[in-house]
């Protein structure tokens, strides 16, 4: 009865606020258990990972295989992927696990940030929140799809120069590191418009802004897929600089509809 009533007692000095705010201690608590079912969930995707790891490992290995067959058909060479060290296929298992198993955890740990963070925003930075999330997921998607597939001409221009007679070993840590570099460099690419866009939205970048700096802006593009891209040859800056253009001028569009629509509010509210 006495540890019921001390129970009790506490629960009256501390009340539940109303509105949903947490002292800085259960922010810290929160903080804590979310970043324990992230790294949980990233673990046990890892492990998981370790199973498929050859299936990874064979599709990786899949743009190399197809840019080399043409020097081993016309030039008699044989690029090859591999290891130089006893650990090295060992540590290259656990990166390409590890790297999988943040993947495959991604929707987890990214609940888990979004959790943490949505309480603290207003209704209307939740909106565009929502709007950036719903839109950002497929055209990150589709970056890196066509950087996967700009992946075997950007290789084999590369491969190209090496020597006649010289054979050319590609270390597979490396060889991932240039993979993931490649992807990563396309998906991010595509967001760029995405945040133009909610940038102008929230009434930071107008319209006629994007307009005048048009010209500079598409030169800067180009000259972020020659300096981004990891192969550095025009095949595949052309590839990144183009949808790349597309979707800015697809986002000034809609920064300009937006900014009419904006005009034509304040209007009717001074009308009003």
């Amino acid at each position: 009865m006495v540890k019921f009533g001390r129970r009790k007692d506490k629960q009256d000095r501390h009340p539940k606020d109303p509105e949903g705010r947490m002292t800085l201690r259960e922010h810290i608590v929160e903080l804590r258990n979310r970043l324990l079912i992230s790294v949980l969930a990233i673990v046990v995707c890892t492990v998981a990972a370790w199973f498929v790891y050859y299936h990874a490992l064979a599709i990786l290995k899949d743009p190399f295989e197809t840019a080399v067959r043409p020097f081993a058909e016309n030039r008699g060479l044989k690029p090859q992927l591999t290891f130089q060290g006893v650990g090295d296929p060992l540590t290259f298992r656990i990166k390409v696990s590890a790297m999988l198993g943040l993947v495959l955890a991604g929707p987890i740990w990214l609940y888990q940030l979004w959790a943490f963070i949505a309480p603290g925003l207003h209704r209307s930075e939740k909106k565009w929140a929502y709007l950036f999330a719903a839109i950002a997921a497929p055209l990150f998607a589709t970056g890196i799809a066509l950087g996967y597939w700009t992946l075997p001409k950007g290789i084999s221009i590369l491969l190209g120069f090496t020597p006649d007679q010289v054979q050319n070993l590609v270390e597979l840590g490396k060889y991932l590191d240039f993979v993931i570099r490649t992807l990563l460099v396309f998906g991010i690419a595509f967001l760029i418009p995405l945040v133009v866009v909610l940038l102008n939205m929230v009434g930071v970048v107008p319209a006629s802004a994007l307009s005048k700096f048009r010209p500079y802006i598409i030169l800067v593009i180009f000259v972020f897929a020659a300096v981004a891209t990891p192969s550095g040859d025009p095949f595949t800056m052309c590839l990144l600089a183009i949808p790349m253009t597309v979707l800015f001028l697809a986002s000034e569009v809609i920064a300009r509809l937006n900014d009419r629509r904006r005009t034509r509010r304040n209007e009717e509210l001074l009308a009003d």
